[in-house]
């Protein structure tokens, strides 16, 4: 892409960026609704926005990826806004602050340090947020996450300070090895210990994905709809024979799921 076109795009993102402020400070000055807004009214939105942003990447629908992006950035101009107007802080120094950050947390780009790889870079970059003064490798890890999420940040996160297996074929030792607990707890019927060793073992399944360059949260996800469509599929045949599903046994069942499952095939 030529200088020309670069510098076109900014000068056009720049110009577009100005009108949202300009039409958030409208909004905020003449919409009841937005006027009525605060940090803690919009939390839980800014939450369901992030999903359904992450649901069109899932989906690669990249025209609903779009819209999804632009009510993720009314969220954080709205934030900004309601900042500015209590003092603490404007959309400009959010944006110079991220600026700040991403040339000091790379110095291979902004400086003189040579990195071999991504690995160099992630490790550096844990590095440096310790200097920055975050006290534990894990200190950056939000507390709100979901379960899967956080402990895939997890695991990423001590691996750049070396805490990982050698060779990634080792993490199926640990697997059965949580499997193998989890079955004695279950043979006691410990309700606390079964809960115990199904985290374990959730959380050392979470790591072998994360070895294998498998996002858990994403595969599990994509099992969810593939068992719903499944699942539709199952009672829409049974609507079309004109019995209800409880009425069913098992094995009928199945091989009513085994045609959905054909299905997918065909259809890709």
């Amino acid at each position: 892409m030529s200088d020309k076109v670069l510098n076109s795009n900014k000068e056009t993102a720049q110009k577009s960026l100005g009108r949202l402020i300009e039409i958030m400070d409208e909004l905020r000055e003449k919409c009841p609704w937005d006027k009525k807004q605060t940090i803690e009214s919009l939390r839980h939105l800014t939450i369901e926005e992030t999903y359904e942003l992450a649901d069109a990447i899932l989906d690669k629908d990249m025209q609903n990826i779009r819209k999804e992006l632009g009510d993720v950035l009314l969220h954080l101009v709205f934030y900004a806004k309601i900042a500015s107007e209590t003092g603490d802080f404007t959309f400009a120094d959010v944006i110079d602050g991220l600026c700040e950050k991403l040339i000091f947390r790379h110095p291979h780009v902004f400086g003189d340090v040579s990195v071999k790889d991504d690995s160099d870079v992630k490790t550096n970059w844990e590095n440096l947020k310790i200097k920055e003064g975050n006290k534990s490798i894990l200190a950056g890890v939000p507390k709100s996450l979901p379960a899967m999420v956080k402990a895939l940040r997890i695991q990423d996160k001590v691996r750049s300070a070396g805490f990982d297996w050698d060779k990634r074929e080792q993490v199926w030792d640990k697997v059965n090895e949580e499997t193998g607990e989890l079955k004695q707890e279950i043979d006691r019927m410990d309700t606390a210990g079964m809960e115990a060793e199904f985290g374990d073992l959730f959380f050392s399944l979470v790591n072998a994905a994360r070895l294998y360059g498998v996002d858990p949260e994403s595969a599990l996800e994509r099992t969810n709809r593939k068992f719903i469509t499944r699942f539709n599929y199952l009672e829409e045949k049974t609507i079309q024979a004109g019995r209800p599903l409880t009425s069913m046994s098992l094995d009928e069942m199945n091989v009513i799921w085994d045609e959905a499952k054909a299905e997918e095939r065909r259809n890709g």
